[in-house]
């Protein structure tokens, strides 16, 4: 569940946070009203917060005023903007301005900030630049800024010396890091490096979530968080009982079974099953929804295993 710590007057987030998916309708236009559904749905069910507009999300695929529309109705729907890192980082470095201060002025707790992805082979001092310019544009000491890593997508690295010119430059802004790189020695490196020193680290599987809090980190930002919250904040809060690694071998289980499958279109064929609502299932092009043939086996694994999205039916 939601755990708050402060550190020098500055809360600090951490705990089991979803980058919340995002609903389409038939003319796949954003639908507000199912998204606000399922935020608050998340948030009664396990997750400590919401990062909207993040991989799973299809932020990439949303325009810059479609994800602030998304995130004002979030706000009229009585999601907490405190329990919000909404993902604003861009190709255009205009766009990440934008987004940034708009979570910024809206109250929420962060942002989760991908590097600058369409250009490869970038060097440090220009992704050093592009973080710095949108901190000092937006240019307000409420700004939280949550590095995400995530190599095998953005093909663009966040590395230890990025961290510490960032933090040296920007100590209150820059606050922490998604860890997406499905490598634990570099969350373990930046840990080791960065975590006396208030930097935050949430890994982007729950895969890793046992390993991460026993060596400093704050818990994860987790796609499978979409649909198995409960039962990664179940780990979350009994990681230094005796049934810590029973319960992470459970969640690694599930994980699996969805990853055999392209993760978002299975997971939001899981929520249309659970919902009743079939439209859940509609992705964004150029992505493609799951194969009829392919929901039956997965939910039927699932539920060998006693999953239930208990709650979220009607």
């Amino acid at each position: 569940m939601a755990k708050e710590r402060s550190e020098q007057g500055a809360r600090r987030l951490s705990g089991v946070f979803a980058p919340a998916l995002t609903p389409f309708g038939a003319d796949l236009a954003p639908d507000p009203r199912r998204f606000v559904a399922l935020c608050r749905w998340l948030l009664a069910n396990g997750c400590a917060g919401l990062a909207p507009f993040g991989t799973t999300s299809e932020a990439n695929s949303l325009a810059v005023g479609e994800r602030e529309a998304l995130l004002d109705a979030l706000l009229a729907g009585g999601v907490p903007a405190d329990r919000l890192v909404p993902g604003t980082g861009c190709c255009a470095l205009p766009d990440s301005v934008r987004l940034t201060a708009h979570a910024v002025r809206r109250g929420c707790a962060g942002v989760l900030m991908l590097p600058p992805f369409y250009y490869k082979a970038i060097s440090e001092d220009g992704l050093f630049r592009a973080f710095a310019e949108v901190i000092e544009r937006v240019g307000d000491d409420r700004l939280r800024v949550y590095l995400y890593h995530i190599p095998p997508v953005a093909q663009v690295p966040i590395t230890a010396g990025l961290v510490e010119r960032l933090r040296k430059a920007y100590p209150r802004a820059v606050a922490g890091m998604k860890d997406s790189s499905g490598d634990f020695g570099n969350t373990k490196a930046m840990l080791d490096r960065f975590g006396k020193d208030g930097f935050d680290v949430f890994v982007g599987s729950e895969r890793f979530l046992l390993e991460n809090l026993r060596a400093g980190g704050v818990g994860c930002i987790t796609a499978t968080g979409n649909v198995n919250a409960a039962a990664i904040a179940g780990l979350y809060d009994a990681w230094q009982g005796p049934e810590a690694d029973r319960l992470q071998e459970e969640l690694n289980v599930v994980r699996g079974l969805v990853e055999k499958l392209p993760v978002i279109p299975a997971l939001k064929a899981i929520v249309a099953e659970e919902s009743g609502d079939p439209g859940w299932s509609t992705v964004r092009p150029p992505l493609v929804a799951l194969a009829r043939e392919k929901v039956g086996p997965l939910l039927g694994d699932l539920r060998e295993r006693g999953f239930a999205m208990s709650g979220l039916r009607g």
